[in-house]
């Protein structure tokens, strides 16, 4: 699953689930060493691209970027400028094929004093976009207007996303069309139905995008940030990272250690090369379970507004009662159990969902199926979205797969979530059907970045709520056994995915404190929980 935001198909990691001034002097710029990514793995194909990051770099800085007006199809308003850096697709041969990435920014709103550079941001995935990042500072986003003085806001679409060479693995009205199969399988042939659809989906991938599909790794993406870095006249980088976003930064701080200012990663993937990725998918669905059992205690809390029932079981029953409706008859035509877990499963997510989610809920079972048909049913119409959830999938699953090295054998992946799902149930087998392109991928999978501290590497800050169902909280710990010198903020009894740009007095002080002064706590710090939603 991806960790970002939900999208139509079904969400996840990382979730079916986004991100100035001056022209540049390259002697300005760092450049990589030609070691930097040694430390990251093994070999000489290591050093190759290592020196080949290095190349791009210093060629970046001497280009720079040409920033222009948005775009009117973009959507991003003045004073948001945007343009285009230019990265080989291979780093192991730099002078090879490139490929464009689109990057905004909008300038700091401080004095030229206060200015500290550029923050870029990551939302996730893999497959976000972080394109809407300097749209914090033209919408006066209050939790962000500290750190705005000081930076530039910095966003971009990483390689394969949006308007940066995007890459696709299905037609996109096909891709949406509805109602899907119910992921829960009822027999054999179920499962053999779901494995013929995942494998014709990495089929898909190959045809319509396979020159791109050896090259979507993250470390790939980690090296496209410092050529970012580079193009922007930065010496050192400062980033935010979100769900997949520290992931990234994880991957960046490994291979680049001593180019990172200040890092700031918030609901944390756990970097383990074990974890990366079927393992953390799993991992996943416990959490998910947890959080939708959250969800349900506080709609029968509000039982007065919502009308679901008093108890959790209540909720449940009446969950269980829409599910096998769906199933029957598709509400609408359109609305069946897979439409239903890619809209119930926002609120598990975000706390923002948890009231719009109780409330469409509440009205389908007092007899509106027009609010959940309206909220779940994919558009048709909206093609340029349909595109973008369609671009979004593609790239999670694109980089996923070839991060890592995934079970081949349908006898595993059968027994680990058949498994699973007895006590699991909400989001367990959605997931596998996501991932299980990952087990027929025709293209070359990599083994997983070892992170870890290296040579420079400052102190990085680690967000994290206690019970996120997206990026499990074991994921912020284990990054922070890795990062040496970092620090961990913990918002206890809270399970929000993507903390930082939430209301917290004990959190956001923190957050601009480390950003604008490099300090952080001299422990790790225990929050207590943002306010909780109202009905």
């Amino acid at each position: 699953m991806r960790g970002s935001r939900p999208k139509r198909r079904v969400a996840a990691l990382g979730s079916a689930g986004a991100l100035v001034t001056a022209t540049l002097i390259a002697g300005a710029v760092a450049a990589p060493t030609a070691n930097a990514s040694a430390s990251a793995g093994s070999g000489h194909g290591q050093d190759r691209e290592a020196r080949g990051t290095a190349i791009a770099a210093a060629r970046a800085a001497k280009a720079g970027i040409d920033w222009q007006d948005c775009p009117a199809d973009w959507n991003l308003a003045k004073p948001i400028q945007c343009g285009y850096v230019t990265v080989p697709l291979d780093y192991a041969k730099p002078h090879g094929k490139q490929i464009k990435l689109a990057v905004d920014r909008i300038g700091n709103t401080g004095t030229k004093a206060e200015r500290q550079g550029a923050l870029i941001y990551n939302p996730g995935g893999p497959g976000g976009s972080g394109l809407r990042f300097p749209a914090r500072v033209t919408n006066k986003n209050a939790v962000w207007a500290n750190a705005a003085k000081a930076y530039d806001f910095v966003g971009f679409d990483p390689r394969g996303v949006g308007k940066s060479t995007p890459i696709s693995c299905v037609d996109p009205q096909e891709f949406v069309k509805a109602p899907k199969a119910d992921p829960v399988p009822d027999s054999e042939a179920d499962k053999l139905a779901q494995r013929k659809l995942a494998r014709e989906y990495a089929e898909g991938c190959q045809e319509r995008s396979g020159w791109m599909l050896p090259h979507m790794t993250t470390p790939n993406t980690a090296r496209d940030l410092d050529v970012i870095r580079a193009a922007l006249g930065e010496k050192k980088l400062n980033f935010l990272g979100v769900s997949y976003g520290t992931y990234l930064g994880a991957v960046y701080g490994t291979l680049f250690p001593d180019h990172v200012r200040r890092m700031v990663v918030d609901s944390v993937v756990n970097p383990s090369r074990e974890k990366i990725w079927y393992q953390a998918n799993l991992d996943q669905d416990v959490a998910f379970e947890g959080r939708w059992k959250d969800w349900q205690d506080w709609v029968a809390q509000h039982d007065a507004t919502y009308h679901l029932g008093t108890t959790r079981a209540d909720v449940q029953a009446k969950w269980l009662e829409l599910r096998a409706t769906a199933k029957k008859n598709p509400i609408g035509g359109v609305v069946g159990p897979a439409e239903l877990i890619s809209f119930f499963q926002s609120a598990p997510y975000y706390d923002s969902a948890w009231a719009p989610v109780a409330s469409v809920f509440s009205k389908y079972v007092a007899g509106d199926t027009q609010a959940l048909v309206a909220a779940a049913a994919p558009d048709l119409s909206d093609t340029a979205g349909n595109a973008s959830s369609e671009n979004g999938n593609a790239v999670y699953t694109a980089v996923e797969c070839a991060d890592a090295k995934w079970p081949t054998s349908w006898r595993k992946w059968d027994r680990d979530n058949t498994r699973l799902h007895k006590d699991h149930p909400f989001m367990t087998w959605a997931n596998a059907w996501m991932n299980l392109p990952c087990a027929t991928w025709p293209a070359k999978q990599q083994t997983p970045v070892n992170v870890k501290t290296g040579k420079g590497l400052p102190g990085v800050l680690i967000v994290q709520s206690e019970r996120d169902a997206a990026t499990p909280y074991a994921g912020a710990v284990e990054l922070h056994k890795r990062f040496k010198g970092s620090r961990l903020i913990t918002e206890k009894d809270a399970g929000s995915h993507g903390v930082t740009s939430l209301v917290n007095p004990c959190i956001n002080p923190r957050v601009d404190s480390y950003l604008l002064t490099g300090k952080l706590d001299g422990a790790d710090v225990t929050c207590t929980p943002h306010a909780t939603p109202k009905p």
